[in-house]
């Protein structure tokens, strides 16, 4: 059969839905014989763009449809396989099959070890192999010979070292991996890919199939590609269809040259155009030979819309020509833009958006965004209506919650079961998640209680001796059971990870130990399959059996393995409703078209580097430079342009600062001079969950029934009832109590209650030996509850002030003053109500009176606050002592003392001793009483308000605040 004159091949320009476009033309062309239609085949590029055009011609033909064969040609970006149909049914030409990425992915992981060595962990050399598959796939794409790389790196003898180390793993590797692959029996799929296309371009010159061959969409320009295409375009009934390319009416010839590649290989790679004339250039048709395609799409915008966007994406040498433009070339009408707060409320604005524009019967809308978490935001946002939406990107594995059950079991495991780790899997939904679910999750609770404070010794015997003394305690007497109920799954997660193991292995327990926590949960539902198929495809593979990791390796290479692994929905989502990434969007068009995100190092993201060519080889080399995806992501960006009616959308600041606008956004700013602002939107998406009225509360003062007040109070809670009485108010009566954070750090209450142990110890066990002090206290941060920081920085400060209570104590017994007793309580009946406390220790003076002391890790109260009766502790414990209260030790109290172990202002030591009293112990009990006679008055036998921070200079604490909603009223009263 003879080849066409000339290359047929066309566009479809961007103000167009390529799609429907392309659907509509092919019917035009071949629809009136059903057979005719059924005997073609459209070659497409991935199998994304193969359902979005099924969908078009369901759409273009209103009944039913003979469709031509859809065959993907098989996108390297997706790891898409290409189309059966390439496969050659002569026996005669076998292709080895390709190896699946997983597997030549722990394969270049295992080669990358052994070339590293020990000083290369198993999770760098996994990330690192992504870095290489993604350049051999680069090498393989462009069929450049390993040959040529060596000449490149000997063209570029100046290379930094870094570089030139990197080039001799690279050659290195490159060398060892097609044996691996031979031994195998496999090749890479890019290869195979190349291979196959190479094959059926020279089948189809020697027997062109029957009917007609159209390839669409296509813009890889990889060479094997073109070659196809070059073909494709040359044969009778053949067509090449690319998706906006500019032509000489909107693109000059002197821009489109000046696109290059010049003679250095150097071009503008940025620019969405470049990509198409480098597959033009390939193929082997000028771009005058390219004609539009004759078809329209439903959803298209007038065609000055098309050359607008065009002269808005022009070169940056070329954009002086925005000053001669005549205004309908730099028009974009049916464009708009709003600009928001935060994501949050850029998710919220889209989201009323998509809903508005279901007010029309038939409207179509789509949120086109490169940013994950927009669309996540966006796609709960819509369920307010009820609404749910494809999400055509998926999720990420590890974010389900199969995906997030595994990485759960891991990290619990690789952390020796530290308590967030293991207390996040013990409550994940689907742990235990069948009728036994509430006696699960009431063990879980307890120990969750247990755990709280400082972290306790690690693994599994850390965790028994842990709930052992806590079942002790009367607050947890109920751990005890809750542990002995939890302890065997606990036992078989501790396991896992015992030391170094393979990441096949680690496959087969953790699927094990996922089905002992889970059951069927585990793998049920799109993502559990999901999650089964990657544990299987692990443990099958033999590279997973040759890699081998340590604990710690675990977590962020499973971490890895799920973030690479998508779930799409199934369908069933809103029939008018899409949210699309970059790629899926590409073939779609809607009748409104919202593009998010619209912020530099978003749209478009950041060139990724490339670890293992330099710049300078990849330009020598002829592969693609950094920008050449920004490139891409410019030419999906002028594609979406051209939908009847656009919104583009950018939040003013993120999580990190202010946001800089994305280069596309500025340049059309910079063109039309603003585009049409949707302000109304932007109010709506502030206004939607914003109160009619705004009415914070006052000061709280709970007011009780006088019967109802405690008639008890301790002496700590003295000072709190004063300050503020709110606080007493909602621990004594409320009877709330803050919790220690789970794993919290070593806080000033628990290194307090520590020291105060170790001084309650020497006084019981040595009877306050001077000499045994300083080694008590070694022992305390020696212990290995200790975190090394903490030890690193309180051991000098601790061992300091425990050397000065050691030469207080030689005083002390020079002056015949002796321990008495440490940490016992006592009581007495004052001003109506029972005043109780514990005393920290007291002394028996030589003259037979009593010395009482209250040890302090931090400063002790200032003299003001006692002359001001905002500090009665140790006071009310000497009015205590001089009623008798003290049973084991009588007598009238002569001293009242703080030992402090902070830092002295004069000597700049640490350890000091602070007298309450001011050497005068009458006049500060007479006071004490006095202050405390009145405040018992007021608030416990009287029926005075409990106002919140009273006395807000005295009241520090924080436990009750959000209670008490202080960020409403503070500084309004």
């Amino acid at each position: 059969m003879p080849e066409a004159v000339r290359p047929s091949v066309f566009t479809i320009p961007g103000h167009r839905s390529f799609a429907d476009a392309l659907a509509a033309g092919i019917i035009a062309r071949h629809g009136r014989d059903p057979l005719t239609l059924g005997r073609g085949r459209l070659l497409l590029p991935n199998n994304r763009a193969v359902r979005t055009v099924t969908g078009a011609f369901v759409r273009a033909s209103g009944g039913g449809l003979v469709l031509p064969r859809l065959i993907a040609i098989g996108d390297p970006e997706l790891d898409d396989r290409i189309g059966g149909a390439f496969d050659p049914a002569d026996p005669g030409e076998p292709v080895p099959p390709a190896i699946d990425p997983g597997e030549r992915l722990f394969a270049l992981a295992a080669l990358l070890r052994r070339q590293g060595g020990a000083e290369l962990t198993a999770a760098e050399a996994l990330r690192l192999a992504e870095d290489l598959a993604r350049t051999l796939d680069q090498l393989l794409i462009e069929e450049m010979p390993a040959a040529r790389l060596a000449d490149a790196v000997a063209e570029a003898p100046e290379l930094a070292r870094h570089w030139q180390l990197s080039l001799d793993r690279l050659q290195a590797l490159i060398e060892q991996w097609p044996a691996e692959l031979a031994r195998r029996g496999r090749i890479d799929l890019a290869e195979r890919r190349n291979r196959l296309l190479r094959a059926t371009a020279q089948r189809w010159r020697d027997r062109p199939p029957a009917g007609f061959t159209i390839a669409a969409g296509v813009t890889t320009s990889a060479p094997a590609v073109a070659a196809l295409l070059a073909r494709v375009a040359r044969m009778e009934g053949g067509a090449v269809v690319l998706p906006a390319l500019s032509l000489a009416a909107t693109l000059p010839d002197e821009e489109w040259e000046a696109l290059g590649p010049d003679e250095q290989g150097r071009g503008e790679e940025s620019h969405p155009q470049f990509h198409l004339k480098r597959l033009l250039e390939r193929i082997g048709v000028a771009r005058d030979e390219v004609v539009e395609w004759r078809g329209a799409g439903r959803a298209s915008a007038p065609a000055v819309r098309g050359r607008a966007i065009a002269n808005a994406m022009t070169a940056a040498d070329f954009s002086d020509k925005w000053e001669r433009l005549p205004p309908p070339e730099r028009r974009l009408s049916g464009v708009r833009h709003a600009e928001l707060a935060d994501p949050a409320a850029e998710a919220q604005a889209i989201a009323i958006a998509l809903r508005e524009a279901l007010e029309e019967p038939g409207r179509t809308a789509a949120l086109v965004t490169p940013d994950r978490m927009i669309a996540a935001r966006v796609s709960a946002l819509l369920g307010r209506w009820g609404i749910q939406a494809d999400d055509s990107a998926g999720q990420p594995l590890a974010q389900s919650p199969p995906g997030s059950l595994l990485l759960a079991i891991v990290a619990a495991a690789a952390e020796r079961l530290a308590p967030v780790a293991l207390l996040a899997l013990l409550k994940h939904p689907l742990v235990q998640a069948g009728a036994d679910r509430q006696e699960w999750l009431d063990a879980t609770r307890h120990l969750d209680l247990a755990l709280r404070g400082p972290r306790p010794p690690e693994g599994l015997d850390g965790l028994d001796r842990h709930c052992g003394e806590k079942a002790a305690e009367r607050r947890h007497r109920e751990c005890g059971r809750a542990w002995r109920q939890l302890r065997p799954l606990v036992a078989r997660v501790a396991a896992l990870l015992a030391g170094s193991t393979t990441l096949q292995q680690l496959a087969r327990d953790l699927r094990e130990v996922a089905g002992v926590l889970a059951g069927e949960a585990a793998w049920s539902g799109p993502a559990g399959r999901a999650a089964a198929e990657l544990l299987g495809e692990i443990e099958e593979g033999e590279g997973s059996a040759a890699l081998w990791l340590d604990p710690a390796d675990a977590l962020p290479i499973l971490r890895q393995l799920l973030d690479a692994r998508a779930v799409r929905p199934p369908f069933g989502g809103h029939p008018r409703i899409q949210i699309l990434g970059l790629l899926e969007a590409r073939q779609v068009q809607a009748d409104l078209m919202i593009l998010a995100g619209l912020n530099e190092g978003t749209w478009p993201a950041l060139p990724q580097p490339d670890p293992w060519l330099a710049p300078r080889i990849r330009r020598t080399l002829g592969l693609p430079g950094l920008d050449f995806r920004v490139g891409l992501a410019a030419h999906d960006f002028a594609s979406a342009l051209g939908a009847p009616k656009v919104l583009l959308t950018r939040a003013r600041r993120d999580a990190k600062g202010p946001a800089v606008a994305s280069r596309l956004w500025l340049r059309l700013m910079a063109m039309t001079g603003g585009l049409a602002r949707d302000v109304r939107l932007e109010r709506l998406a502030s206004a939607i969950d914003a109160p009619a009225a705004v009415n914070p509360v006052g000061r709280p003062r709970p007011r009780p029934p006088v019967e109802d007040r405690p008639r008890t109070i301790y002496v700590t809670d003295v000072d709190r009832l004063k300050a503020d009485p709110y606080a007493f108010y909602a621990k004594a009566m409320l009877r709330l109590r803050a919790l220690d954070p789970v794993d919290a750090d070593h806080t000033a209450q628990w290194k307090g209650s520590a020291v105060h142990q170790v001084l309650e110890e020497w006084l019981r066990d040595d009877d306050c030996e001077p000499d045994t002090l300083l080694d008590r206290a070694r022992a305390l941060v020696a212990g290995e509850a200790i975190h090394p920081m903490l030890r690193a920085l309180w051991q000098p400060r601790l061992l300091e002030a425990i050397d000065w209570i050691a030469g207080e104590e030689r005083r002390n017994r020079a002056d015949g003053r002796r321990p008495a007793a440490a940490e016992i309580e006592g009581g007495t009946e004052l001003a109506g109500v029972t005043l109780k406390g514990k005393v920290d220790r007291l002394d028996r003076l030589a003259d037979g009176r009593v010395a009482i002391i209250d040890y302090k890790t931090g400063r002790p109260p200032t003299r003001k606050a006692i002359e001001e009766g905002m500090a009665l502790q140790l006071g009310l414990l000497g009015l205590i002592a001089r009623a008798g209260g003290f049973r084991t030790v009588a007598g009238e109290p002569e001293a009242h003392e703080y030992w402090s172990l902070a830092r002295d202002q004069r000597t700049r030591r640490f350890g000091y001793l602070a007298k309450a009293d001011g050497g005068e112990p009458e006049a500060f009990l007479e006071a004490a009483e006095r202050h405390f006679t009145a405040a018992a008055a007021r608030w416990l036998t009287g029926d005075d308000e409990f106002t919140a921070k009273l006395n807000p200079a005295y009241a520090p604490w924080g436990d009750y605040d959000q209670l008490m909603r202080l960020e409403e009223w503070y500084g309004r009263e």
